[in-house]
């Protein structure tokens, strides 16, 4: 729901070099010498990726009790390569510490971060830094490339608010195994009415559709796979949860899991397919995590 490989984190901002460097990465894939191996393990069994989706609820567990800790421990003993997060506090309040939770868990994960802000709001301390919520990407493999982009917001730190383009939908471009991979993380609105996930669905397929080659959009949807807001998506996107048999296993709440609402997806004609998946039992955050394991390319 909505509230608001190296031993530290490579913060990654956009770059205006993205052409470039897409034309030469898909261009020596494409043609190098190495392109057979890029795509092929060891066993020629393709490349294989653990993946990740996990709501962290600003680092507090179902007990409402902050502890990043925990949150922590529990991405690590799944072992990922790439892990999209959302309710993700910077600098943002006493709730969790006015921790710098894309930083730390990066830190602490050992991998590298990306940290696109929903909301940036001045501090609410004199000298602090501003106070930002949003979603982020954690990843093993190098980020090459990253861009906090706008869809449709309906804001809950303003009074009356109405639909209106806002950041928050990260697209991230990663060297998995010398594979380019884009993966997006997202956060749709909470509310009842469908409207306004309706609209940010349509915005992320425009951006998403602007890139050629494999994609992973992960997120909390807040809404079920059937429900008709998603149609569009699963028209472009493959629900890694339904392939193997988990389309209904709940994910929140945590404690008493009655709705699947987060996702791990992946663009559908690239060769990627689902090795498996699963909702591990943790009462670490409100939300329980979706693992997946994928072979591609």
């Amino acid at each position: 729901m909505f509230r608001p490989a190296s031993p530290s984190p490579r913060l990654v901002r956009h770059s205006a070099a993205v052409p470039a460097l897409v034309a030469l990465l898909f261009g020596a894939l494409a043609t190098g010498p190495s392109a057979h191996a890029a795509t092929q393990s060891d066993h020629g069994r393709g490349v294989r990726l653990r993946v990740m989706n996990y709501n962290i609820q600003a680092g507090a567990g179902s007990d409402h009790v902050f502890d990043l800790e925990r949150q922590a421990e529990a991405i690590e003993s799944e072992h990922p390569d790439v892990v999209g997060l959302e309710e993700v506090d910077v600098d943002w309040g006493t709730r969790s510490d006015y921790t710098d939770e894309a930083a730390w868990l990066a830190r602490r994960l050992r991998m590298h971060v990306f940290f696109a802000p929903i909301y940036d709001l001045p501090p609410d301390r004199e000298g602090a830094p501003d106070r930002k919520f949003g979603v982020a990407l954690l990843s093993r493999f190098p980020i090459m490339y990253a861009k906090n982009h706008e869809i449709t917001r309906l804001s809950t730190q303003v009074p009356d608010p109405v639909p209106a383009p806002g950041p928050g939908f990260p697209e991230v471009l990663v060297n998995a195994h010398g594979v380019p991979l884009w993966v997006y993380v997202t956060h749709l609105d909470y509310r009842a009415d469908p409207g306004v996930r309706e609209a940010q669905v349509a915005d992320m397929d425009a951006i998403m559709d602007r890139r050629h080659g494999p994609k992973l959009l992960l997120g909390d949807f807040n809404a079920q796979p059937d429900d008709p807001e998603l149609a569009p998506l699963w028209t472009r996107l493959t629900d890694a949860m339904t392939v193997a048999g988990q389309r209904t296993t709940p994910t929140w709440p945590a404690d008493t899991p009655t709705k699947r609402i987060d996702y791990v997806t992946y663009s559908t004609g690239y060769g990627i397919r689902t090795a498996g998946a699963r909702v591990p039992d943790t009462l670490a955050s409100d939300h329980r995590p979706v693992v997946t394991d994928l072979t591609a390319f």
